[in-house]
């Protein structure tokens, strides 16, 4: 069996039903194949099931890449206000949780419904369960080799993602196709994970698992203010994913345990307000009690503070403002957020999305190398790619 179609979308996550309902509404014929059984996986789990959709501060500024001006023109041609301006017609209540972060009041089914509702009134066809088995180009178009049989299109829009959380069904798939057409892809690693600590590191911490503390975490030049979450086997939170992004085996790591505070100057203010308090009880008023009582056990002095002289004061205040953390890795894709690189952008068009190299085939979404920050950017990139793909393909 073989069908035609105009448009045919690899992906049936975030960016490939975006792209996907944009070129439907143009009034483009569009298939859209997916291998796993049901479409929107990751948008399902995102932000424990309510799914943060965007971020109304979303800029280039909050992406990384290895052109850093590529992502501008896609986003400005599709705001989180248009997106937002979706989400309210379709009565989908939501609310700002902290720093732009727009959430699902409900759950995050309501956006699959919403986007799968938008294709179908668009009349896109889905496939799920239909994996792709091959892919030849001729010269009116592409032809694809499905589980289902096969689909000739005259364009071609990769939405495959990228490679983390593979129990979600994620793969290199699109980094295939990438090469097969001359693309260079550009080295992949988790992006927005968890750290681990091995040795002396972890055994200091792990028994302190589940303790939150506010920090700010600074790397190679990067620095993100929230909480870091001590874990078994590490450290999380929204600091650490964040900075994991910056962050490369070997590169030095520094935690600012009182963020917002001069430590030496705060450090001052306790010796005379109250200099016979033990320095892990002062502590213990602005961090969590196990952890000061762990601070001034392995690296700073444990006695009252009014008996720290200057040189330890000062010490201290350093180490309270710049606390190196030794992390030896990460978790790993099996919890990464995102995959960090991908298909490179020099062969890429900002504006379309469509290849340089081959008319007609195009990349959207996590599958190139662009990767957002933490809360709601990447969902961002992928309605703004996939839509900048839908208006021409």
């Amino acid at each position: 069996m073989t069908e035609a179609c105009d448009v045919l979308v690899i992906g049936a996550g975030a960016a490939g039903l975006m792209s996907a309902l944009t070129a439907g509404q143009r009034g483009r014929r569009v298939q859209v194949v997916e291998h796993a059984n049901k479409v929107g996986k990751k948008i399902l789990m995102s932000g424990g099931g309510r799914c943060n959709f965007t971020n109304t501060g979303t800029g280039p500024a909050n992406f990384l890449s290895a052109n850093r001006h590529f992502c501008k023109s896609a986003l400005a041609r599709y705001t989180p206000a248009d997106f937002v301006g979706m989400v309210e017609r379709h009565g989908v209540a939501y609310h700002e949780k902290e720093l732009g972060q727009l959430f699902c009041d409900v759950s995050s089914k309501l956006i699959v419904k919403m986007l799968v509702d938008e294709c179908q009134a668009a009349g896109v066809q889905i496939r799920t369960q239909c994996g792709v088995e091959a892919i030849e180009r001729g010269s009116d178009g592409f032809t694809v080799r499905t589980g289902q049989g096969v689909l000739r299109a005259a364009s071609l829009i990769v939405a495959s993602g990228g490679l983390s959380i593979p129990s979600l069904g994620a793969s290199g798939f699109g980094y295939e196709i990438a090469r097969q057409f001359g693309h260079e892809v550009l080295p992949t690693r988790a992006g927005l994970v968890p750290l681990t600590l091995s040795g002396k590191h972890q055994q200091r911490l792990q028994d302190l698992s589940g303790v939150a503390v506010p920090v700010e975490a600074r790397c190679n030049g990067a620095a993100f203010r929230n909480f870091m979450l001590v874990t078994h086997r590490g450290v999380s939170g929204p600091a650490i994913l964040q900075i994991s992004s910056y962050w490369q085996p070997g590169d030095d790591l520094r935690l600012d345990l009182l963020p917002g505070r001069d430590a030496a100057q705060w450090l001052r203010e306790q010796q005379r307000q109250r200099g016979a308090t033990e320095l892990r009880n002062v502590l213990a008023e602005v961090l969590p009690r196990r952890f000061a009582q762990r601070l001034c056990e392995v690296w700073l002095p444990d006695k009252p503070v009014r008996q720290l002289d200057e040189p330890e004061l000062r010490a201290a205040a350093g180490l309270l403002r710049d606390w190196p953390l030794v992390a030896s890795g990460t978790e790993g894709y099996r919890t990464a957020e995102v995959t960090l690189g991908g298909v490179d952008t020099d062969g890429v068009s900002s504006s379309t999305m469509e290849s340089r190299r081959v008319p007609g085939l195009y990349f959207v979404g996590e599958v190139l190398d662009v990767t957002g920050w933490l809360g709601g950017y990447n969902f961002q990139w992928a309605w703004a790619s996939g839509h900048a793909a839908g208006r021409v393909a």
